[in-house]
């Protein structure tokens, strides 16, 4: 059974700067945990089959007009009818002013309300992009994570094979630092995954013969960001000389993390090899495959082959993450 995220109302109200019309106790003790959002004019005509308690609701002029052109005991009927089943909380879009009917029902079945001046489609983006992200399903696995040349790149591979370090000589080189030892990783749509780290550990590297260090105090606070996406996963091994390691790019491989397919390209360590540089340039080269560019294509044509006579194949890595 997949585990339930909740989120304090607090937070909604804090991040969405609402305006507190009604609310009976303290918002942080009232607790979110659905993703979805509704604007319940159907809810409200009569039709609550498929209703979803656990959604916050969210009208506006709509909803809102189609209340009014209502004879009053009949809104007073229905408005009960909705109440009653208590969404966790009600969001009036464009500063509309409910009413005295409207807020005393709100206050007599204790749903708290609210109001912002945005419109109605701008606060359900914002509401919907802010709970996809802090109620998301969510893994923490070891690794790094950096942001390089705009890429989220997540380094994997055993421990002591030079993830901090390489981060390390990233974040010298004007990348920045996410997240080091434990990567918390959301999955915030259904093509997107998000990491950060957990609150506890934020900004602190583990360095082997030095100890823990704090990126940001020492590299400042352009060396650090909150969170990133996560683009592609980089996994480090020390090199075994008795494998054949990709020397062309035409196989694509992958891992799934979260049921969302993460390119994936292992690099061999050995002393010599300067792996900021070639993370760079693996994240710039990822970039490129995004925008339709193989360098490996290319070079078949230009050498007189038909590209299309080698196709890549789509390998899948498992890299216990």
């Amino acid at each position: 059974m997949a585990e339930i995220y909740t989120i304090p109302l607090s937070r909604v109200v804090h991040e969405l700067q609402l305006e507190t019309l009604y609310l009976g106790k303290s918002a942080d003790d009232i607790l979110i945990q659905s993703r979805d959002v509704v604007r319940p004019a159907i809810e409200l005509a009569g039709y609550q089959e498929y209703f979803d308690a656990k959604r916050i609701a969210v009208m506006g002029r709509t909803e809102m007009s189609m209340i009014h052109s209502w004879h009053p005991a009949h809104r007073n009927t229905r408005l009960e009818s909705y109440l009653a089943m208590q969404p966790p909380a009600i969001i009036l879009a464009r500063g509309i002013k409910p009413g005295d009917e409207f807020v005393s029902l709100c206050e007599r079945f204790d749903v708290p309300l609210f109001r912002t001046q945005e419109s109605t489609s701008g606060v359900l983006a914002a509401l919907i992009a802010f709970l996809n992200v802090e109620l998301a399903p969510r893994i923490t696995r070891h690794g790094v994570l950096v942001e390089v040349y705009g890429e989220g790149i997540l380094l994997v591979g055993d421990s002591g094979v030079g993830k901090s370090e390489t981060a390390i000589e990233l974040i010298k080189r004007g990348h920045r630092l996410i997240a080091d030892d434990a990567v918390e990783i959301r999955r915030v749509s259904s093509k997107s995954l998000v990491g950060q780290s957990p609150d506890n550990i934020r900004h602190f590297i583990e360095l082997r013969g030095i100890g823990i260090i704090n990126a940001r105090r020492i590299f400042g606070m352009g060396a650090v960001k909150m969170q990133e996406k996560i683009d592609m996963c980089i996994n480090l091994e020390l090199w075994d000389p008795a494998k054949v390691y990709d020397r062309m790019g035409l196989d694509s491989e992958f891992a799934e993390i979260l049921g969302i397919k993460v390119p994936v390209m292992t690099i061999p360590v050995k002393p010599g090899r300067n792996l900021a540089i070639i993370i760079e340039v693996a994240a710039m080269n990822n970039r490129q495959k995004k925008m339709g560019y193989n360098a490996a294509h290319e070079l078949l044509s230009a050498l007189g082959m038909d590209p299309s006579m080698m196709p890549g194949e789509e390998i899948r890595r498992d890299l216990d993450i």
